[in-house]
């Protein structure tokens, strides 16, 4: 079964910085190992290349503000990811266990419209 584990809108920030804020609501779907404050893992894109990313967060403070990193920046950079395009990341789970993610860019083509930022470019 397939659940969305993350989707948010790109910030300015997430796409100039290396790094990109998740949304804190989607925490729970990154199995952060106790006593530690991230969590690696691989999603394959639409075109099946794999990548790279680590989910972190904060060790001190109030609020835990999880955050990716890892292969993000190249991510952004090689998709020509924008402010306002939306990101998904999707997990494959089976019974308790999350097999796979996969991870998605959409641009918003218009009035309501998303497409692949792959068939955009295009």
């Amino acid at each position: 079964m397939e659940e969305v584990a993350m989707e948010k809108s790109v910030s300015k920030s997430d796409a100039t910085n290396n790094r990109m804020e998740l949304p804190m609501e989607s925490l729970g779907n990154f199995p952060i190992p106790a006593g530690q404050n991230y969590f690696e893992f691989v999603a394959m894109d639409t075109e099946d290349r794999p990548w790279e990313f680590k989910v972190s967060i904060r060790n001190e403070g109030k609020y835990k503000k999880p955050w990716m990193s890892g292969q993000w920046g190249s991510y952004v950079h090689e998709k020509g990811l924008k402010k306002g395009d939306r990101v998904k990341l999707i997990r494959q789970v089976e019974g308790n266990v999350v097999r796979s993610y996969r991870i998605t860019a959409e641009r918003n083509l218009a009035m309501g419209i998303w497409i692949p930022v792959e068939d955009f470019a295009s």
